[in-house]
């Protein structure tokens, strides 16, 4: 199979490599040449960490219609920011029977990406997808090197709509059997765990990050035991919102054991407890995609839509507003709205409906 990566930033150099080792013909797109300069020409990737090897990818190219010329599966790996660009972008050159998926899509990106298809007309039989987390925790190390900290042991994926969900499965999980599909977007979106590590974390660490560059690990020296209680309340305030939209989420611990055989007794034990965090080092700066990507496109629309269920969320937008403040951003206003997404006029009924029917 020809597949597509588009991203050459820390997880798509990481997925090019990973898939390409596992035998398939790989073409690895960025916009800018700058990330991917050094090795367009020898188009060799090494990879270092649980997987090590280098693999000769098909192609390296800044040109996306040359990208997706003869790709069969397209693996969108931006922050989910860049989902809508891309989403245009890619719409003008889709053929019938490629798959799009978002890895992840944070919450409620395969519904941005499906949309966008729909007002620019794209006619083609295509399958739209998002996973629930990305593969892997993985940084560049150097140019074309990628280092892969832990494999998950799965990942949800799911289509949009959910009838597409037979036909991925049949083609997705010989290619990636870490990939598990499940029901609907609404259990990949609003399992989204990187909303709840990632934007508060850094937000309480803030003086930390300014005054030392991002120099301690992350989540093992990031995350203490008050800072676990917070992100444990908005856990707690996550799970309020997935069940009511009907679906009974993975807590944040359960996600732990899930995806890397960790247990604790609480949050805090079961996150220290994980060997695949050791290593990974903060972000330098506050300017990062952990506030500028998991705060507009994890939190806010996860904030909006509980309003929208009558649920209240004091945790998750305390995180909103302080982002907001820190970053001199109006994160609410620029964020995955409802409105933004086309849904805040529906019932909860016919949101399911469009998720699942299309309809």
């Amino acid at each position: 199979m020809n597949i597509t990566v588009i991203g050459a930033g820390n997880g798509g150099l990481a997925l090019a490599g990973f898939l390409a080792m596992r035998g398939f013909a790989v073409t690895l797109y960025n916009r800018s040449l700058k990330r991917i300069s050094s090795f367009i020409k020898s188009r060799v990737i090494k990879l270092e960490g649980e997987i090590t090897g280098s693999v000769k990818i098909k192609n390296v190219t800044n040109n996306l219609e040359e990208a997706l010329k003869d790709a069969e599966l397209v693996m969108i790996v931006v922050p989910a920011f860049a989902h809508a660009d891309i989403a245009e972008k890619v719409s003008k050159y889709v053929k019938d029977g490629q798959i799009f998926i978002l890895n992840p899509g944070r919450t409620f990106g395969a519904l941005e990406f499906y949309n966008i298809f729909k007002k620019n007309q794209v006619d083609k039989d295509v399958i739209i997808a998002e996973t629930q987390t990305f593969l892997f925790a993985s940084r560049t190390s150097n140019p074309g090197v990628s280092h892969i900290f832990r494999v998950k042991n799965a990942v949800p994926i799911s289509a949009i709509p959910s009838t597409k969900n037979e036909k991925l499965k049949k083609v997705i999980e010989d290619i990636v059997p870490e990939f598990q599909v499940v029901d609907s977007i609404i259990y990949t979106s609003f399992n989204n765990i990187g909303a709840v590590f990632h934007p508060a974390t850094l937000i309480l660490n803030s003086g930390r990050v300014e005054s030392t560059f991002g120099k301690f690990e992350f989540y093992l020296e990031g995350i203490t035991p008050s800072v676990a209680r917070v992100l444990e309340k908005i856990d707690a305030e996550r799970c309020s919102v997935a069940r009511t939209l009907g679906i009974e989420p993975m807590t944040a611990k359960d996600w732990l054991n899930y995806a890397y055989d960790v247990l604790g007794n609480n949050l805090y034990e079961a996150i220290h407890n994980n060997a695949g965090y050791q290593g990974i080092i903060a972000p330098p700066s506050l300017q990062n995609r952990y506030i500028f990507e998991d705060v507009p496109m994890s939190l806010v629309p996860i904030s909006e839509m509980a309003k929208k269920l009558g649920i209240n969320t004091p945790a998750i937008d305390s995180i909103i507003y302080l982002s907001s403040i820190m970053m001199g951003r109006d994160f609410y206003r620029e964020g995955r709205t409802l409105e933004r997404l086309g849904i805040s006029k529906l019932s909860l009924d016919e949101i399911k409906n469009l998720i699942y029917k299309g309809v």
